[in-house]
C-alpha cells in the first residue's frame, strides 16, 4: 500500500514538475528568522528542500504547496527521497 502512494505522489509530482509550488517554513540558520521564498517550479522547490541544509536553513518543519486546492504537500523527507530518485528530471520542462 506504502509503494503504491508513493509512486501516485511520484507520477504527480513528476507531471506537474513544472508548475508552481511555494515553500513555507524555511528558517535562515544566519538571521534565525523565516525566509520567504518567492514562487518557483515544483522541481526546483523539491530541489531547494532536498539540499537547503548545505545551504544554511534549516527546513525540517517546510512544506512545499503546489497543485490543486486539496492536493497534499510534500515535506522534507518526501523532497528528499523525490530528489535522490529523480534528480535533474524534476528540472525538465
Amino acid at each position: 500500500m506504502l509503494l503504491a502512494v508513493n509512486d501516485a505522489v511520484s507520477t504527480a509530482v513528476l507531471a506537474g514538475r513544472g508548475g508552481d509550488a511555494e515553500i513555507f517554513g524555511v528558517i535562515d540558520l544566519t538571521s534565525k528568522v523565516e525566509t520567504r521564498i518567492a514562487a518557483i517550479t515544483l522541481g526546483r522547490a523539491i530541489q531547494f528542500v532536498a539540499n537547503a541544509s548545505v545551504l544554511g536553513y534549516d527546513v525540517r518543519g517546510a512544506m512545499v504547496v503546489y497543485g490543486e486546492p486539496g492536493t497534499p504537500s510534500l515535506r522534507v523527507w518526501d523532497c528528499e527521497h523525490l530528489w535522490a530518485k529523480y534528480g535533474g528530471a524534476l528540472l525538465q520542462p
